[in-house]
This record gives C-alpha cells, sequence and structure tokens, in this order.
C-alpha cells in the first residue's frame, strides 16, 4: 500500500512498515492488555481478598485514573524530550506497577498499585497516536488509527480468555507477572524502531508553559466537541468492562473460564468496524463517518439499557445488544481523534494526551457509577450506556456547528 507525499511528514525513516505498525500496534493495546487480561480474575480477587463486587470495581476504576491523569504529562514531555524515551520510561512504572499487584495482599494495595501501572501503560497509549500522527495527516491519519486499532484489538480478543485460563491453571496473582514479562518484551520491542519526532520538529517551549497550554486548547468549541464524542463512548466502553464479569459470571451463570468468549464477541465487532471504517473515511470522510457512529452508538445504547431492564432473551439478548453497541467504537474512536489533532499539527502529543485523558477520565466515570450503582442485576450497566449513547451524539453539534475560535487561536505554541 503506497503513501502519497501528501499524507506523509517525511522527517523520519519508518523502516518496514509492517513491523513498526506492529509495535505501534503492541503500544496501543496496553490499555486493553492490563485491563481484559484480568477480567476474568475479578471475582477470585474478590473472594480471595474478602472484598465486594463493587469494590473490586474500582480496581478499574483506580487504573483509569492514573491512566488519564498521567497522559496529560506524557505528551508535553515527549513534544520536547521525544517518543521512544517517553514511552521507555512509561513502560519501567508499568513493570513496577504490575510487580506490585501481584504481591498485593489487600483490595486497596491493588487499587494504588494499578495506579502506578496505569500511569506508566498511558505512555505507551497516548504516544503511540502522537507517533502516527507525526508520520500521517488526515484521512490517511484515520486509516492508519484504524488499522492499527483492528490489529491491537486482537488483544483484548484474546485476553480475556488467556486470563481466565491462568486463573483455572494457576491464580489471579499469577496474571500480574504475566503483565510484568509483557512490560519487558514491549521495552525490548520499543527499540527495534526509530524515534518519529526529529529534533527539528520538537516544542523546546518550557514544560510548565506547555502544561499550562491545555485550558487554552479547550477553548476551541470543535476540539471539545471531538473530545465529547470519543469520552461518552468510552463511558459506556468501561461501563461494559467493569460491568460484563459480574453480569456474565454472577449473575447469568456463565463460566468464569470461558468469559474470553463472549467478551471476545464484542472485540471482533471492533475489528470489523475498524475495517469498516478504512473504507468509509476514503469515501465520506472522518467527521461524516463519526456522525453517523455516534448516532448508531445512541440507539444501540438505548436497546442495551431496555434489555437490561427487562431481561429480554436472557443472557444471548444482553450478549447481541452489548455486541450491536460495541461495534460503534470502530467508527467512534479514531476519527474523534484525527479530528481532535488535525488543528494542532505542532501539539500532537499535547493534543494526543489530552484527547486519552478525556477518554479514560470518562471511563473512571463509566467503571465507578456501575461499580457505585451495583445491585446484582444489569440495570446499573444498561443504564450508564443509555446515558453515554446519548452525551456522544450531542457533542456533535460542537463539531458540527463550532465557533468562530481559530483553532490557532487556541493553540498554545502560537502565543
Amino acid at each position: 500500500m503506497s503513501v502519497d507525499s501528501k499524507s506523509t511528514i517525511h522527517k523520519v525513516d519508518p523502516g518496514p512498515r509492517w513491523h513498526v505498525l506492529a509495535v505501534l500496534s503492541l503500544l496501543m493495546g496496553f490499555a486493553a492488555i492490563s485491563t481484559d487480561l484480568y477480567l476474568p480474575a475479578m471475582p477470585a480477587m474478590a473472594e480471595s481478598l474478602n472484598a465486594e463486587a463493587g469494590k473490586i470495581e474500582l480496581t478499574i476504576s483506580g487504573y483509569l485514573i492514573g491512566f488519564s491523569i498521567g497522559q496529560l504529562f506524557w505528551g508535553p514531555i515527549s513534544d520536547r524530550y521525544g517518543r521512544r524515551i517517553s514511552v521507555a520510561i512509561g513502560l519501567i512504572l508499568f513493570i513496577i506497577g504490575s510487580a506490585g499487584c501481584a504481591l498485593s495482599e489487600t483490595f486497596m494495595a491493588i487499587v494504588g498499585w494499578r495506579m502506578v501501572q496505569a500511569l506508566g501503560a498511558c505512555a505507551s497509549v497516548a504516544l503511540a497516536r502522537a507517533m502516527v500522527r507525526d508520520l500521517y495527516q488526515g484521512n490517511r491519519a484515520a486509516q492508519m488509527l484504524s488499522t492499527l486499532i483492528t490489529v491491537m484489538a486482537i488483544m483484548p480478543l484474546i485476553g480475556p480468555f488467556v486470563g481466565g485460563q491462568i486463573v483455572a491453571l494457576s491464580s489471579w496473582r499469577a496474571v500480574f507477572w504475566v503483565l510484568v514479562g509483557v512490560g519487558l518484551f514491549t521495552m525490548a520491542a520499543l527499540y527495534t524502531i526509530p524515534e518519529t519526532l526529529a529534533p527539528e520538529n520538537r516544542n523546546h517551549e518550557p514544560l510548565a508553559r506547555a502544561f499550562r497550554g491545555y485550558p487554552r486548547l479547550l477553548k476551541n468549541r470543535k476540539l471539545i466537541g471531538y473530545l465529547g464524542a470519543g469520552g461518552f463512548l468510552y463511558v459506556g466502553m468501561f461501563a461494559y468492562v467493569a460491568g460484563s464479569p459480574f453480569v456474565y459470571i454472577t449473575y447469568y451463570h456463565f463460566p468464569a473460564q470461558l468469559f474470553g468468549l463472549l467478551f471476545g464477541l464484542g472485540i471482533i465487532g471492533i475489528m470489523l468496524s475498524n475495517v469498516s471504517n478504512i473504507r468509509l473515511v476514503d469515501r465520506f470522510g472522518y467527521d461524516r463517518v463519526l456522525l453517523a457512529g455516534t448516532g448508531s452508538a445512541m440507539l444501540t445504547s438505548l436497546l442495551v439499557w431496555w434489555v437490561a431492564s427487562t431481561h429480554f432473551g436472557g443472557l444471548w439478548g444482553m450478549v447481541a445488544s452489548l455486541f450491536l453497541f460495541i461495534s460503534n467504537t470502530g467508527f467512534i474512536v479514531a476519527n474523534s481523534i484525527t479530528g481532535a489533532l488535525a488543528d494542532f499539527p505542532n501539539r500532537n502529543g499535547a493534543v494526543s494526551s489530552l484527547t486519552g485523558a478525556t477518554q479514560y477520565g470518562a471511563g473512571v466515570i463509566g467503571s465507578a457509577l456501575v461499580g457505585l450503582w451495583a445491585d446484582g442485576t444489569p440495570a446499573p450497566m444498561g443504564l450508564v450506556i443509555a446515558l453515554c449513547g446519548v452525551g456522544g451524539l450531542v457533542s456533535m453539534g460542537f463539531v458540527f456547528w463550532p465557533d468562530t475560535t481559530k483553532a490557532k487561536q487556541a493553540c498554545p505554541c502560537e502565543s
């Protein structure tokens, strides 16, 4: 597949494209790796640590807090010092946090170490997006992000299944030792690809000024629309991530070791929609596809709420409705990220971090609400998902009817 000169910034030689894409996919998959792998272990963790289900779900919320806050720091740091060294430091934190989780004796200790783990993992995810934007622009960037998301979707597809087998053969602690190994492997893989941000393209302003620039970025109404579209989706996604183990395993009595099969259906939906997105963006542009995706997400989120409230179709009714909702991810995530980055070419790291912080910060809300509202039924999860579906479509109003503020006026680097 050729890349024309208008779609590529010729600042680095990325080497064999398949190899670079493979490493970037691995980096983008860290959020899924460090969450989906241990989902089947959550009931066992609750029993082992004598914690209620709602409390164990806070290990996801704690992770998301660290994941969202950490990205705000990694973006400006990488804009100044480069992507690769920033990711490497993050991987060291991830390894330390994973080991801490494996050695924890209380659920609150796990929550704390999950935050450390997340502070490291978020560097990989946020900066992988920025690395794509270093190399590609416009619709081509959206297509490449969809390609990466499709490839890295293999991780959450097999993660819960592998995690279930690890728990069955060993214990929940072994899951976190596996994550230590994943971190070490990724560290080695990182240094087989070149730096994507050339020294002459780096932002040399003081870091304190770069951090102060975030509020000015948020003056751009169109950027707020893109952040909202992706953020509300993540509220629903992490409501699903936090709630589905207990809905499927505890409420519907589905075997924990087979949980990955049901969870994997949603991942297949994400992969299919990302493949479709690559073609649709080329024909209609990322904004129109994003609008259609948020509209579809709203309709299917209301379906999830209805099924969760009425228990229509039992387990398989729940699985089918969640599949339809989750499948919209491929039409929303890559396109909302591309739109957010489009107007800030000199602040890719900062905007990518702001985008990720918004998405995963929203995920904190989704997972926390499911835990706080837990009543032993699927209804709380369904309600959270429905609310996020409506919010995502409303956010698109800011994209298609923005104010007259120019992107460059909101960009700190222009001041």
